[in-house]
């Protein structure tokens, strides 16, 4: 199982940024898809998360809720976090995570990438 991340960056105060994480080897579409994000002496944080049914249920951390969206293509195995109006506080590398249950834990999630760095400057 492999998931890749990608689409980091550097990126001034109120800028917009994409990350995808492309997912093989195993059923992508059975799967839950977040995003966490772990920043210098911080704890991993959660930022999202995708159900893996057709309705594709979503939730975000009060933090990055009206600022952030979470996607998936399950015809591609893909994972996207658009993000927008960023903030330094965003900065952080960020983590995309397959799981099952409903759960903002990071112990629940089975398979990880390896991250991807945002920065965002004042």
């Amino acid at each position: 199982v492999q998931l890749q991340a990608s689409g980091g960056g550097s990126i001034q105060t109120g800028g917009s940024l994409r990350l995808s994480c492309a997912v093989s080897g195993i059923a992508f579409s059975n799967y839950r898809v977040a995003w966490f994000r772990l920043a210098p002496g911080k704890e991993r944080e959660f930022v999202s998360s995708i159900s893996y049914g057709a309705a594709g249920h979503t939730y975000y951390d009060d933090s990055v809720k009206g600022r952030f969206t979470i996607a998936r293509d399950n015809v591609k195995s893909m994972a996207y976090l658009q993000m927008t109006s960023l903030k330094p506080e965003d900065t952080a590398t960020y983590y995309c995570a397959l799981g099952v249950d409903i759960t903002t834990s990071p112990s629940k999630y089975t398979y990880w990438g390896q991250g991807t760095q945002v920065t965002v400057s004042s």
